[in-house]
């Protein structure tokens, strides 16, 4: 039989820091008493009243003259004012994580809340909790009792929700859902115990894979009695209090057994189950002693380790290093992008290299972080790519004066104004939560400054040199309009910026360039002429197609008729536009058979007249048209 052990089984860190403390009191001569049992193991409190540790059920029973211990569980509000008025010493060693739903407790009623609280409602840890909010309280035990809870009298009562320490993650999971659904905005609180959570989640997942979960723990010990529903919705299971509850028989048929221990439970406990189930099976490969000199792997700060993820929430991530520590990395230690999502960024199962940052033997938690650890190997890269002049690629978290700020491996880097782009007064945040290919120019400890200028400077170089090699009048390009000018516009055709001339752009007059482009438009131009010398390229964009005058040929041969409009007047006539770019002539004496003293007299800008093409001077650009030879035709006619 192959014997596996849960790797979050026993002590959690609160239960461990309340035990700690008082033995740390009784070993120094203090007297001690506990308001309550300190926790749900009988035999953990037997051993400390052995050490003179009084158990008190009430504050009527603490002994004169003793020093009090406030249990992991916590206590109300109203118990500690009475332990004061006392004058009584107090010790508090409530878990953290209850210290902070009675914090969340008592904002709910100063903000005159309905607090919805997912627990037992006769555990110390809820009552504790209710007793410390003066607004409206609802204990439920699952989803049935929520559902049949009737709602706050005010129907617009903000509420928060809240869970006890160790209640069960699939029942708070389905109770929050119909939470959701049936009030507005509810504020919920994900304070279930990390070490809970990855107890239970841990537990699920080994009785998939045995044939039998042994769980250790007290009767009396919620987090203990879920473990035990956990597994055996799975598989046989098995709750034992101590090794002595164990029998052969329990073992028959069994191929892999699974053990885990609720957080209340002594390791001196789980060292004997284990033992006494080795011994049975005979099989020693798993004994405990083992299993307890692979968990006290030394750990130091400063140390890189290994560790998988055993669970990820948007503050934190829980990791087993394989000790007997609960190992956790903080957001704050993940990454410095604050764009970074742990919940997107990571994943259960996944294995880490992280670098202690501090260890809490007290709390039994050691506290890690990705990237410092992801810093010592960058910093490493980063001085190389420096004395090598390589190409990194960084992602741009923000602009900050003066430049902006990016990540590389990890670690931040400062890339100036002067340095981020090749133009001089460019806009930097278009730049922000991209990615850009910079080079360390700058290495020194801390201070690390990239420059992207540096590498498209490069590319352009590239660019050019590539352009002058194959460049040939009339070959074609698609450019990106880069300025405008008075004179024309300067097009990039590939790391070298050529000039469109404003003759060149349209086969109509125009007085500036941005009545036909503005920047950034793609267009395709081709090459009119090459000063290699100077490195300047003239660049042709009219197409001889569109040449109005070619139009003109292929359109309307002289002894054409047509309607036109008088775009403008002289002494000696009027011209009218024939086509965008080409304007015809009526002499003074082909607008009518009458003598015309002045051309206003008879024509004006914006009539519209009926011409007809005379002759056509196609290599001087020239035109003429009459309106009197339509005059003569239709006087010939009216004399036939």
């Amino acid at each position: 039989m192959e014997i596996v052990k849960a790797k979050t089984a026993g002590f959690c860190f609160g239960v461990d820091r309340a035990v700690k403390l008082t033995d740390s009191l009784a070993d120094a001569g203090h007297k001690v008493a506990t308001l309550g049992p300190l926790i749900h193991n009988p035999q953990c409190v037997a051993r400390l009243e052995q050490k003179g540790v009084v158990t008190a059920h009430s504050m009527e029973e603490l002994p004169s003259g003793y020093e009090v211990v406030i249990r992991s569980h916590g206590v109300d509000e109203k118990t500690y004012d009475a332990l004061a008025a006392k004058g009584l010493t107090v010790h508090d060693a409530t878990c953290p994580f209850v210290a902070k739903i009675q914090r969340i407790a008592k904002e709910a009623g100063e903000n005159g809340a309905l607090l919805l609280i997912a627990g037992d409602k006769s555990h110390p840890e809820v009552q504790g909790i209710v007793g410390h909010t003066r607004g409206e309280v609802f204990v439920f035990s699952d989803l049935m009792e929520l559902e049949a809870f009737s709602g706050p009298e005010n129907v617009k009562k903000s509420v928060y929700v809240v869970a006890q320490t160790t209640f069960q993650i699939t029942k708070w999971l389905e109770s929050v859902k119909f939470i959701k659904k049936l009030y507005t905005n509810p504020k919920v609180f994900d304070t279930i115990c990390n070490a809970t959570w990855a107890r239970q989640q841990e537990t699920e997942e080994l009785a998939h894979k045995c044939d039998l979960m042994v769980v250790i723990g007290g009767r009396d010990s919620s987090n203990t009695q879920k473990l035990v529903k956990v597994a055996g919705n799975h598989c046989k299971t098995i709750a034992v209090e101590t090794a002595a509850e164990l029998s052969a028989e329990d073992f028959a048929d069994v191929r892999c057994a699974g053990v885990t221990a609720g957080a209340s439970t002594p390791s001196s406990i789980i060292e004997e189950v284990l033992n006494k189930m080795s011994e049975t099976v005979q099989n020693e490969e798993l004994s405990f002693a083992e299993m307890i000199e692979q968990s006290m792997k030394p750990v130091f700060n400063g140390k890189v380790v290994t560790g998988v993820v055993t669970g990820v929430s948007p503050s934190e991530v829980t990791v087993d290093i394989g000790t007997k520590q609960t190992g956790f990395v903080a957001s704050s230690e993940w990454s410095d992008d604050p764009s970074v999502k742990l919940e997107e960024a990571v994943k259960k199962g996944d294995e880490l290299e992280l670098v202690v940052v501090k260890v809490n033997d007290q709390e039994g938690t050691v506290a890690l972080s990705k990237k410092r650890f992801e810093a010592r190997a960058g910093a490493e890269e980063l001085e190389k790519a420096a004395e090598e002049g390589t190409v990194l690629e960084a992602n741009i978290t923000e602009a900050v004066k003066g430049g902006l700020v990016g990540f590389v491996k990890g670690i931040k880097v400062f890339i100036p104004a002067s340095q981020a782009s090749l133009r001089r007064g460019e806009d930097l945040s278009q730049l922000v939560k991209t990615k850009a290919n910079i080079r360390i120019i700058e290495c020194n400890g801390r201070r690390v400054i990239g420059s992207i200028r540096a590498v498209l400077a490069e590319k352009v170089a590239a660019a050019k040199d590539a352009f002058w090699s194959e460049a040939e009048v009339g070959k074609h390009y698609e450019g990106v309009v880069k300025n405008l000018t008075d004179y024309g516009a300067f097009v990039d055709v590939g790391g070298v910026d050529g000039l469109v001339h404003i003759s060149e752009l349209s086969w109509d007059r125009i007085k500036h360039p941005s009545e036909v482009l503005k920047v950034g438009d793609t267009i395709e131009v081709y090459i009119k002429s090459l000063d290699t010398e100077n490195q300047k390229v003239s660049l042709g964009y009219k197409k001889s197609e569109d040449n109005p005058w070619e139009r003109l040929k292929n359109e309307f041969p002289v002894g054409s008729v047509f309607r036109a409009s008088v775009v403008s007047t002289t002494k000696f006539g009027a011209f009218v536009r024939i086509l965008p770019g080409i304007d015809g002539l009526v002499h003074i004496s082909e607008i009518s058979n009458d003598r015309v003293e002045k051309v206003t007299d008879v024509l004006n800008v914006g009539d519209e007249v009926e011409v007809k093409l005379i002759e056509a001077d196609f290599d001087k650009h020239r035109v003429g048209l009459s309106m009197k030879a339509l005059l003569n035709g239709a006087d010939e006619e009216t004399a036939e």
